[in-house]
C-alpha cells in the first residue's frame, strides 16, 4: 500500500460509522451525513488553496470527490445547505475524530520529543457586522471586529485544541493555562513549554502546586529574592547563550506579594548581540542548557502556526457560525496530522513541498479507486468521470 493510501485508510469507515452512531451525528439528516461532511472537508482543506462553501459546493458533485469518499452517488448540494449543516452538525462527531488521529500518530512521533509539548495561540479577527461569535477590544476602531482565539498544544503534531471567544480569555494568563490544565489532566510527565504570555505568579504557583512542569522566558529585570544558587555544570553554556547563573528564588507580582513557592530562575546573555535573557521554570532534575534547548524547541510551534495558515487556510473562517468553526478548527487539525505523518514517512524537508507532493499522490491514489468503483469497466469509468459535467 503506498503511503497516502495508508495514511488516509488510517481513519477507516469503520471508525466514522461507530463515531456517528456514537454521538448521534447523522440523527436530523439523511443526505449530509457525518461522514460525507468530514470527507468533504479533509478533501477540500488538503487540495484547494482557499477553501469556501462554494468550493465545497463545486467539489462535492464532482468524480474525483465520490472516488475519495469511496461512493458512487454523492448527488448535488448546494452551498447554503452546507452552510447551515455546518452550524448544526454535532461537533463532537469531529473532536472525536481528531482525538482518534492524535492517539494513532502520537506514538508514531519519537516518544522523547512527545516529553514536551508547546502551547501559545492565535486570533482570528473578522468584521463584526459578518460574525456574531467572539469578543471585541477597547479603543479606536477594536469594535469593529470580533476576536476569536485558538490554543494548540504541540508536541511532534497538533494534540491538543482549544477554542475562546470571550473577552476574558484575551489573557494568556487564562487562556494557556486553561489549555495547559486540561491537557495535564490527559497526560502527565510532560514538560510544558510557552512565551512570555503567562505572567502571572499565581500560575506559577498553581503549577507547582499541581505539579504540572513548565519552561516559560520571563523578564531579566523580574524582582525576585535569592533562595540558593545552583552549581554549574559542565555544559553550561550553548552556541547562541552564556548561562550566567542559575538559581532558585521567589518572585514578585505587583503590589509587592511574594509567590507562595519558588522557580527556578536561568539568567544569560546572547552571544550575538549580549542582551540579557531569562528562564522561569519549576523543573529540578535537568541542567540549565537543557533547560535553554527545550525552550528552543518551542519555535517548533511557531512553525506549526505559519504552516496551517499558510497551506491550510487556518486564518480563513469557512463558516462564522460557533458550531461550524468547532468543526472546521477540528479537521484542518486532522489534516495537519496526516500531512506530518506523510512528511515523516516521506522523510521530507521543510513544508512548502509537502501538500504538493501529497495531493499529487492523492490524485493518483483517487484515480485508482475510480478503476476500483467501475470494476475496470471503461465505460463506467467515463460515466462516472462526466456525470455532472454538462
Amino acid at each position: 500500500m503506498d503511503t497516502v493510501s495508508k495514511i488516509i485508510n488510517s481513519i477507516p469507515s469503520s471508525l466514522l460509522s461507530a463515531l456517528a452512531v456514537e454521538t448521534n451525528v447523522d440523527k436530523f439528516s439523511k443526505k449530509l451525513q457525518g461522514e460525507i461532511i468530514f470527507k468533504l472537508l479533509l478533501y477540500c482543506i488538503l487540495t484547494e488553496k482557499e477553501t469556501s462553501l462554494r468550493g465545497m459546493q463545486s467539489a462535492f458533485e464532482t468524480s474525483v470527490f465520490r472516488a475519495f469518499a469511496n461512493t458512487t452517488d454523492a448527488g448535488s448540494i448546494s452551498y447554503s445547505s452546507i452552510s447551515e449543516r455546518l452550524s448544526v452538525i454535532e461537533f463532537s462527531y469531529f473532536e472525536k475524530i481528531f482525538s482518534s488521529c492524535v492517539k494513532s500518530y502520537k506514538g508514531e512521533f519519537d516518544k522523547k520529543r512527545n516529553r514536551i509539548i508547546r502551547f501559545d495561540s492565535t486570533i482570528v479577527s473578522l468584521s463584526s457586522k459578518l460574525l456574531a461569535v467572539g469578543y471585541n477590544l477597547k479603543g479606536g476602531d477594536a469594535d469593529k471586529y470580533r476576536l476569536l482565539k485558538f490554543t494548540i498544544g504541540y508536541s511532534s503534531i497538533p494534540e491538543a485544541v482549544f477554542f475562546y471567544k470571550d473577552a476574558t480569555d484575551n489573557s494568556e494568563n487564562v487562556a494557556l493555562k486553561n489549555g495547559i490544565v486540561s491537557n495535564w489532566e490527559k497526560q502527565k510527565g510532560q514538560i510544558n513549554v510557552f512565551d512570555r504570555g503567562i505572567t502571572s505568579r499565581a500560575n506559577y504557583d498553581f503549577f507547582t502546586e499541581n505539579n504540572i512542569t513548565f519552561i516559560s522566558r520571563i523578564d531579566p529585570k523580574a524582582k525576585q529574592n535569592l533562595v540558593k544558587e545552583n552549581k554549574p555544570g559542565k555544559k553550561v553554556n550553548t552556541d547562541s547563550l552564556t548561562i550566567k547563573k542559575d538559581s532558585w528564588v521567589f518572585l514578585y507580582a505587583e503590589g509587592g506579594k511574594k509567590s507562595k513557592h519558588p522557580v527556578r530562575i536561568i539568567q544569560a546573555v546572547k552571544n550575538a548581540d549580549n542582551n540579557p535573557i531569562s528562564f522561569v521554570t519549576n523543573i529540578k532534575n535537568i541542567t540549565a542548557k537543557e533547560i535553554t534547548d527545550i525552550y528552543k524547541s518551542r519555535w517548533d510551534i511557531e512553525i506549526f502556526f505559519k504552516f496551517i495558515k499558510q497551506h491550510l487556510n487556518f486564518s480563513h473562517l469557512i463558516s462564522r457560525n460557533e458550531n461550524g468553526i468547532k468543526v472546521i478548527l477540528y479537521v484542518t487539525m486532522i489534516a495537519a496530522i496526516l500531512l506530518l505523518q506523510y512528511k515523516k514517512e516521506m522523510q521530507l524537508s521543510g513544508y512548502k513541498m509537502v501538500k504538493r507532493q501529497f495531493v499529487a499522490d492523492l490524485e493518483k491514489n483517487i484515480i485508482y479507486n475510480i478503476v476500483i468503483l467501475c470494476g475496470g469497466n471503461a465505460e463506467k469509468a467515463k460515466d462516472l468521470l462526466y456525470r455532472n459535467s454538462t
